[in-house]
């Protein structure tokens, strides 16, 4: 009788803990999205989020004035990254049209250049799950995209989490916000679990 009602306290203590966590990613979520109000930001909020998150699975302090300071400090390089996110995006763009246009092979191109700006994305999620202070955005892309392409299941993970976030976004917009933190807990998951591998 005793062990079962220990194990019903460390199984409560367990789903609490998870939904702790849970509640977390949807609060972070929040700070990555005023974090992203600069456009290029996008990818320095990303990694103060991803980096708030393994603290906090690791049992380590941390909050807004830490994710602050990590924001402040990956926001110095990696702007340059946000903005090759928007330039990236804009030549998709051009893509499309040319595919709606009817350009001879246009949807061809148009849905290489789709499939390459979702690559790109989930590598900017992995990289930004794997930041921390010092190091270099260039060094984190090219690993990611190393990742990205070795490890599938893991990409569609991040993918089928981009997609929560636009069908959230699609039902009520204000939805999408917190989902943001679901996506930084999920591309920090997908990297550690591709770490123990």
């Amino acid at each position: 009788m005793a062990q079962a009602r220990v194990k019903a306290r460390k199984s409560s203590e367990f789903g609490g803990e998870r939904f702790a966590l849970f509640a977390e990613s949807l609060l972070t979520g929040v700070w990555i999205a005023v974090a992203c109000l600069g456009l290029v930001t996008y990818p320095a909020a990303f990694a103060a989020g991803a980096r708030h998150l393994r603290r906090r699975t690791s049992h380590q302090g941390g909050g807004r004035r830490e994710f602050v300071a990590d924001f402040r400090t990956a926001v110095r390089r990696g702007w340059l990254v946000g903005a090759g996110g928007w330039f990236a995006a804009a030549a998709v763009w051009v893509d499309v049209q040319a595919a709606r246009a009817g350009i001879p092979g246009g949807p061809l191109v148009g849905a290489v250049g789709l499939f390459a700006l979702i690559g790109l994305a989930v590598a900017g999620l992995r990289a930004a799950a794997v930041w921390s202070p010092g190091a270099s955005w260039r060094a984190l892309l090219a690993d990611a995209v190393r990742r990205t392409l070795r490890d599938p299941a893991g990409s569609f993970l991040i993918v089928a989490g981009l997609a929560v976030v636009a069908l959230s976004a699609g039902f009520l917009a204000p939805l999408a916000i917190p989902v943001l933190g679901a996506v930084a807990a999920a591309a920090v998951a997908v990297e550690e679990r591709y770490r123990r591998r």
